[in-house]
């Protein structure tokens, strides 16, 4: 078997579909593995997802027993950005308006759709030899222990925890019709407070467990942030490791980027970008510093902290703009506090062409998040010069130092951390962030050292190409 060939599998995908970050993450990783390994990405073939666009091609059809049933298969390929890709279309998996279920809840039965997916892995497993499955989030996570369970199947696997807050959580019932043994229902296996949990099949039965930052890989061994996996985690320690993410550095580059008004290489670059915004958003005082928020508006993302703080925050001698989406209790209050202060701007939905004027445009990017594994948003607003303002937790500890520490000769990003997550310490941070913006050398130094790290992701490809070799032995 060829050891340099790898199937990376995940449930979403940039720029066929996405939800979120695992998207982000399962174009640009496999791009930078592509250099050394021979990639190949499997996704679902959602409806969705514009065939004719990606000139995505029948390859073959087969069937896929699971559970006593037979479910019709459709196995397309097509290739993008010089990296091959995979869809499995099958109705039961792919016919649905969401991925994954409405914004208030998961379908019902993502059980069957998500296990028929990690079925479908392992069936291209046995097609086309892989010496390296690497399989992300619980969406993927069964089908480590259906490799295990194979014998024919000599692939190794690598699991990667995205968010172990979304594990995969079913009623025991659903263990016949997705073709487990009942013999994994224990606590050593898929058993999880007298429920079924599919990321402990990713976690036991892969050969190397992933997360997405060290510090978090840390975290999650602990009862704060561990959701009620850290003793199960603590078992298979020696096989977990963090490694950062990084970010498309052609993508996420302002100088040139076509969503910007105009391009630009440094800090006094972003003066026309924050123009713009300011005006298109209907706020005044180019001299003020501006403050972002771009992200989910959920519990996880401090938004309650956000919320609470905005009143004192909108006080000072700044404009702030918001962009996002999320539970709706939040939207009411964002948009009170909105219709309350002419120097505060919301915008509900997710526009990506707006969030990247949003980042050239601001001097300040609002990351208040209770828990955050890794964190894509504090890499991009370094590469645009926005100063990141952080809670220390998870990727965030392990991405952004101290200003008050900074010093021009590292290579690391600096932006204002603050370690409680309260409202009182977000609005210290937020005048902190006031005093570092009002001395203009100081600032400037800052916004360009950050705008010259590197947070690509050929450092985090090596480490994996690490575990892999390793595998591979």
């Amino acid at each position: 078997m060829n050891n340099k060939r790898m199937l990376f599998a995940s449930s979403e995908v940039y720029p066929f579909v996405k939800t979120g970050g695992l998207a982000d993450v399962s174009h640009s990783l496999p791009r930078a593995l592509n250099e050394s390994y021979e990639v190949s990405v499997v996704l679902p073939l959602y409806n969705s997802i514009d065939r004719k666009q990606f000139k995505i091609k029948l390859i073959e059809s087969f069937e896929i027993t699971m559970g006593g049933s037979l479910y019709p298969v459709e196995l397309y390929g097509t290739t993008y950005e010089n990296v091959a890709y995979r869809f499995i279309y099958a109705p039961l998996l792919c016919d649905r308006e969401f991925l994954y279920g409405p914004p208030e809840c998961g379908y019902e039965d993502n059980a069957l759709r998500f296990g028929l997916f990690s079925y479908a892995i392992a069936e291209l497993l046995r097609r086309e030899k892989y010496a390296i499955a690497h399989l992300n989030d619980w969406q993927c996570a069964l089908a480590a222990l259906l490799i295990k369970e194979d014998s024919s199947i000599e692939t190794k696997c690598v699991y990667t925890i995205h968010n172990l807050a979304y594990q995969g959580v079913f009623p025991p019932s659903l263990l016949p019709q997705i073709g487990i043994n009942e013999s994994y229902f224990t606590m050593d296996a898929l058993e999880f407070y007298n429920q079924v949990n599919f990321m402990k099949a990713g976690i036991a039965f892969s050969d190397a467990v992933t997360t997405v930052s060290p510090t978090y890989a840390k975290e999650i061994l602990t009862s704060e942030f561990g959701c009620g996996l850290e003793g199960f985690l603590h078992v298979h320690r020696r096989k977990l490791s963090g490694i950062i993410n990084g970010i498309d550095s052609e993508y996420f580059s302002p100088s040139c980027d076509e969503a910007l008004i105009e391009k630009y290489t440094n800090a006094k670059g972003k003066k026309w970008s924050k123009n713009d915004l300011l005006k298109q958003c209907g706020l005044k005082g180019a001299s003020k510093p501006l403050f972002a928020f771009i992200g989910r508006f959920t519990h996880q993302k401090g938004i309650d902290m956000l919320v609470e703080s905005l009143p004192k925050i909108a006080q000072m001698e700044c404009n702030v703009v918001l962009l996002g989406e999320g539970e709706e209790g939040y939207h009411d209050s964002l948009a009170a506090l909105a219709e309350r202060y002419g120097n505060l701007h919301l915008n509900f939905g997710y526009d990506e062409a707006l969030s990247h004027r949003m980042y050239a445009a601001a001097d300040f990017l609002l990351m208040p998040s209770l828990f955050e594994p890794c964190g894509l948003n504090q890499m991009i607003a370094f590469a645009y010069g926005a100063v990141p303002i952080v809670n220390k937790v998870g990727g965030l500890a392990d991405t952004v130092k101290k200003v008050e520490t900074y010093d021009e000769t590292t290579p690391f990003g600096y932006g204002v951390v603050f370690t409680s997550p309260t409202a009182r310490s977000l609005v210290s941070a937020v005048k902190k962030s006031c005093e570092l913006y009002g001395d203009k050398k100081h600032f400037e130094a800052v916004v360009n050292h950050n705008m010259k790290c590197d947070f690509s992701w050929s450092e985090s490809a090596k480490a994996y190409q690490g575990i892999y070799a390793r595998l591979s032995k």
